[in-house]
């Protein structure tokens, strides 16, 4: 089952979840939509390897905006920090993001029980757009569990994406080899 809004108050409530900042604005019925942060992030080749640690170039969104390019991968950032407890955070791209041809994600849609960082973007559009830090970017919607979690996602040693940072994180798959 998906959370209500007056379910996801009540974890908030009782800490079972958390955002930061939160705005009471950005609640929907069953939904809280997430921004943009003001970092992005392109990888510094143009070929990619799975087993190798793939650098990126990190830089900030200026006040006018800045136009992401069709055929380009970029990440971004949430500018809310999360925490998931007891559900099942996914984050799908609003209606609006997609109708501008942005998608947010390219499969990490789903985050776990225990989860508890910002949320790196996988960003790829269709046509030139120009972003902006702090537009609307997407909505996380909360699943309920069935069972006990017998390891949350920050108590995993395996866990690859625990660092707190505000900025992109890129793909740590070499880290599996």
């Amino acid at each position: 089952m998906i959370l209500t809004d007056k379910e996801i108050l009540d974890n908030i409530k009782r800490n079972r979840i958390l955002i930061e900042p939160f705005m009471p604005g950005c609640l929907g019925s069953n939904s809280y939509d997430v921004h943009l942060g003001k970092t992005l992030a392109v990888y510094n080749e143009d070929e990619l390897d799975a087993k190798k640690h793939n650098q990126i170039t990190t830089f900030d969104i200026p006040p006018e905006g800045y136009v992401l390019q069709p055929n380009m991968l970029y990440l971004g950032v949430t500018e809310e920090y999360t925490e998931t407890h007891d559900h099942v955070p996914f984050l799908e791209g609003k209606s609006s993001i997609g109708r501008l041809g942005i998608d947010i994600h390219a499969t990490a849609g789903k985050g776990d029980v225990g989860f508890c960082n910002y949320w790196t973007l996988e960003i790829s559009v269709k046509l030139p757009v120009r972003v902006y830090a702090g537009m609307p970017v997407g909505q996380l919607i909360y699943f309920e569990v069935k069972g006990e979690v017998l390891t949350p996602y920050n108590k995993k040693t395996s866990a690859k994406y625990n660092d707190r940072l505000p900025i992109p994180v890129e793909s740590m798959m070499w880290k599996n080899f």
